[in-house]
């Protein structure tokens, strides 16, 4: 049963979204009105109020967040399941600084819930690596999270 925790980011949470940090994105597709889950890396909280996300320039969950604003980022670990939820909107487009196209989007955090099933807990957090060019892609990173800590 989801366990309400806050109305914004604690700061264990916080500061994890200030880093690279793998998430999932919910939103609700804007042709079928099913929810629509996509991950990603490329996140930035500013403050406890708000998670930036870059995407795709082309990316579906631009026009999903345009027609349905209601979105959901879950993210696993610290201890539990959080499941964070908001309004979305697109707040630049193209994201600047970048090399390749992107847009950012912002979830105004409305609630933060531990949505763990019963009697568990987060021993070990997701780990991502990257598959391809480490340099590249460790550019490319440097190169987004600026861009969103400016957006």
């Amino acid at each position: 049963m989801a366990e309400l925790i806050s109305h914004a980011l604690t700061e264990p949470l916080l500061r994890k979204l200030q880093g690279e940090q793998f998430v999932l994105l919910a939103t609700i597709d804007e042709e079928t009105g099913v929810p629509a889950v996509n991950a990603v890396s490329w996140v930035y909280a500013p403050d406890t109020e708000r998670i930036r996300i870059a995407v795709g320039h082309k990316s579906r969950m631009i026009g999903n967040v345009t027609v349905h604003p209601g979105a959901c980022v879950t993210m696993i670990g610290p201890d539990t399941t959080y499941e964070i939820t908001g309004k979305a909107t697109v707040t630049q487009a193209p994201l600047e600084g970048v090399q390749i196209k992107l847009a950012c989007l912002e979830l105004k955090v409305e609630t933060v819930k531990s949505v763990m099933f019963y009697g568990a807990k987060i021993v070990q957090e997701v780990k991502v690596e990257k598959t391809y060019d480490k340099e590249a892609a460790d550019k490319l990173d440097r190169q987004v999270l600026e861009a969103l800590k400016r957006s």
